[in-house]
């Protein structure tokens, strides 16, 4: 599976234990954040896209759990993503919430489309009506969408210029009365937007409300 190499913050850490102790400080996990983990693990994506848990970065908060995530297609790797779990007990300021989703996504794109100026814009209203169609409330939303082109030259001439579309997200999703967020409706949400930057068609028949991504002429084999 190829994996979001772009570090979303810190450095990775440890795991969660399913069985409730994080490996790196054998602290008792919290039975809210344990039970929005098992949500996240027991969720299934639209068949293109292949998830597994990855290792989660430990100083950004007291507890995290992290899933990567390739949009696969045939033999092709479209797109690829991490989705990164966060749980503070004590509450963050910032978060104005004791949880928050961290993400980033990624995939390459054709030459015209990187061109279009609009194309951040769109990119980040992609994320925010994936949640919206869902009908997902959150709060303290913020990100980037960054788009880069790559030119070789020398040894690598051979190499046709490439374009690359990232977008690097967080939002804080809203807990349920017994304190645990709808992590797997976020999860879906999540996977709308890597399908819809992968180039796929809405997974709902008919729905055609959704404007995707063309996919890329080149994409990566696997």
């Amino acid at each position: 599976m190829a994996a979001a190499q772009g570090r979303l913050s810190d450095d990775a850490g440890g795991m969660e234990d399913p069985k409730g102790e994080d490996l790196h400080t054998g602290e008792t996990v919290p039975p809210a954040f344990r039970a929005a983990v098992d949500t996240l693990r027991s969720a299934r994506p639209r068949p293109q896209i292949e998830i597994e848990p990855t290792r989660a970065p430990k100083r950004l908060a007291p507890h995290a759990y992290a899933l990567e995530a390739t949009v696969v297609e045939g033999d092709d790797d479209l797109a690829d993503g991490r989705l990164v779990l966060l749980h503070d007990p004590a509450g963050h300021d910032a978060w104005r919430g004791t949880f928050r989703l961290v993400t980033l996504v990624r995939a390459e794109l054709e030459a015209e489309m990187a061109a279009d100026p609009l194309l951040p814009e769109v990119c980040w209203s992609w994320l925010t009506g994936a949640l919206q169609a869902r009908g997902l409330t959150y709060g303290e939303p913020s990100g980037t969408v960054t788009r880069a082109s790559s030119h070789y030259f020398g040894g690598l001439s051979a190499r046709p210029a490439a374009s690359q579309i990232e977008i690097r997200a967080s939002w804080t999703p809203r807990e349920g009365r017994d304190g645990v967020p709808d992590t797997a409706a976020h999860l879906a949400s999540w996977c709308d937007l890597l399908a819809q930057v992968a180039g796929l068609p809405p997974a709902g028949a008919g729905d055609t409300s959704v404007v995707t991504l063309p996919q890329r002429r080149d994409p990566q084999s696997r």
